[in-house]
């Protein structure tokens, strides 16, 4: 039983890790398959091969889907995707419920295709993620802008990526700073709208853990 209420028009921190901390992305198609499920899946439109898109994706860094399909997504879509930022063995999203029961109709589509996409690839059977999928409820606006930013920072964990985390490819903070590459897919402005020309950048800078006023659990 979940011990909040997710309610529409509200946003939320949700989050997860794969079992006992194990990774959750092995290569470059795992993460980019993971990235087409949570921008694509917003909306109750199936995608008959998905591998396809993502293929293209790992040669080309674009999934190449049709303008129509992405405009139908948008027009039907029960939750909106605000950013995220994925890491090996866990992921972070900000998601604003549209519809009442669509985070958690987004979430079941999501985990239970990746999960098997990658039991069937791996050859493993069972559980990937660390039980159900942990959801908080963002109550304040300086609680979400700092939300933004922690999520946004997470890269920092990672050697290689810790002096350049605005070319992290597998978040959001590129459509944040520089030029949205998804679209519609992600709606960055309740963010993005209240600060100027570059001001993202800088408030991301001062901005530490210690802001966010909700815990989160230790990845």
């Amino acid at each position: 039983m979940r011990e909040i209420k997710i309610a529409p028009n509200e946003y939320y921190h949700i989050f997860n890790r794969g079992m006992s901390k194990q990774k959750i992305f092995i290569d470059k198609r795992d993460w980019a398959r993971f990235l087409f499920l949570i921008l694509h899946f917003q909306s109750p439109i199936t995608f008959q091969n998905i591998g396809r898109p993502t293929k293209n994706f790992v040669k080309h860094s674009v999934f190449n889907i049709d303008k129509e399909q992405v405009t139908e997504i948008v027009e039907n879509r029960f939750v909106e995707l605000i950013s995220f930022c994925l890491m090996p063995n866990h992921f972070h999203l900000i998601i604003k419920e549209v519809e009442e029961g669509g985070i958690a109709s987004y979430m079941q589509r999501v985990l239970n295709s990746y999960t098997k996409y990658f039991n069937t690839k791996y050859k493993r059977s069972g559980h990937l993620f660390q039980g159900p999928y942990k959801a908080v409820h963002v109550e304040q606006n300086y609680q979400l802008l700092h939300l933004s930013a922690y999520i946004h920072k997470n890269p920092t964990e990672l050697a290689e990526w810790r002096n350049k985390i605005s070319d992290y490819p597998w978040s959001s903070l590129q459509d944040f700073s520089t030029k949205n590459r998804w679209d519609n897919l992600i709606v960055p402005n309740i963010i993005l709208e209240q600060f100027k020309t570059n001001g993202y950048q800088k408030f991301l800078e001062t901005s530490t853990a210690k802001n966010v006023e909700h815990s989160v659990f230790n990845i």
